[in-house]
């Protein structure tokens, strides 16, 4: 028996062994699917707005840790995440000072002037895509497709054109939209990659997604509800958000019961915004008002501790 082996200390007793960067590196592989579909269908402008966005993330969180004299965290990966979510978010047409622009709002404004990693309490690239169509709404909102000017799914149901693209068009990613979000099929094969790394759980992005689809079902008045609500499932940025952004660390509840009430808040928002807001889509700002919530939501929903008298 060695010396050691009885030492009391503070909490926390047991401790995880993955580390900040083999957790940021899984979500980039999990990332690889949709960056490889975003170069099959937008061409190779898509990858260098992920790469200006990636090297724009990793150069403001190096700058402002040198002129602070704080100790580097760029090897950690999350801000090669935070690069790649971005420019998941951006339209593929989009001038190259847009990712760049991103990319430092993403870091220096919402991440690093809370604190960094971990003390954030909006996702960096939500609220940076946020900033930017607020900014420049005329070049975020600018689709193509094979070169050639057109809207998005979206924006076809909800102006009820009937030139919406088939399903089968949607699920493997052949449409109009953001990088990243088009490729229903690549994002879930990175889905199934995190939770089985468990790097992430089912809760938020089942309860978003279900939401959104039941809502859609149950409130519908087209002749064909099941599929007016599966084009809400694969169009848009929800796959993207309700997978890979609303299920991010620090701006997600840790309780169960809270990953529940965060997907069907998201899921609501969502449909609300799609459905009675200006512009088609909704996921960015569902996500982040509930990002605001979570705190609230883990003080109500936090287990009572074992033995507490009622």
């Amino acid at each position: 028996m060695t010396d050691n082996q009885f030492i009391e200390a503070s909490s926390p007793h047991i401790h995880e062994s993955a580390s900040t960067k083999a957790i940021m590196l899984d979500v980039i592989i999990a990332l690889i699917p949709a960056l490889i579909a975003s170069v099959v269908f937008f061409k190779i402008r898509a990858l260098i707005i992920v790469v200006l966005s990636v090297v724009s993330c990793v150069l403001s969180e190096l700058l402002w840790q040198k002129i602070f004299r704080q100790q580097s965290t760029i090897d950690d990966l999350s801000a090669v995440v935070t690069g790649i979510l971005l420019a998941f978010t951006l339209p593929p047409t989009v001038p190259y000072y847009i990712p760049v622009v991103g990319g430092i709002f993403a870091i220096i404004i919402v991440k690093q002037i809370f604190g960094g990693i971990g003390k954030n309490f909006l996702n960096p690239a939500l609220a940076s895509r946020a900033f930017l169509m607020a900014t420049w709404p005329a070049v975020m909102s600018k689709w193509t497709l094979d070169g050639v000017s057109t809207a998005t799914p979206l924006e076809l149901l909800k102006g009820a054109s009937g030139n919406v693209p088939p399903i089968w068009q949607l699920f493997i990613g052949c449409t109009a939209g953001s990088v990243g979000e088009t490729s229903a099929l690549a994002l879930i094969i990175g889905a199934v990659y995190l939770i089985y790394r468990k790097i992430i759980t089912w809760e938020i992005p089942v309860a978003y997604v279900g939401t959104v689809f039941l809502l859609t079902l149950l409130f519908n008045d087209t002749a064909t509800p099941f599929i007016c609500a599966s084009y809400q499932i694969l169009t848009g940025g929800l796959l993207l958000g309700a997978i890979y952004m609303a299920t991010d660390y620090t701006t997600s509840p840790v309780t169960k019961k809270g990953k529940y009430i965060m997907g069907i808040g998201c899921g609501i928002l969502t449909c609300l915004l799609r459905t009675k807001g200006q512009m088609p889509e909704g996921v960015c700002y569902s996500i982040l008002i509930m990002n605001l919530f979570v705190p609230m939501i883990e003080r109500h929903t936090v287990p009572k501790t074992f033995g507490e008298v009622r």
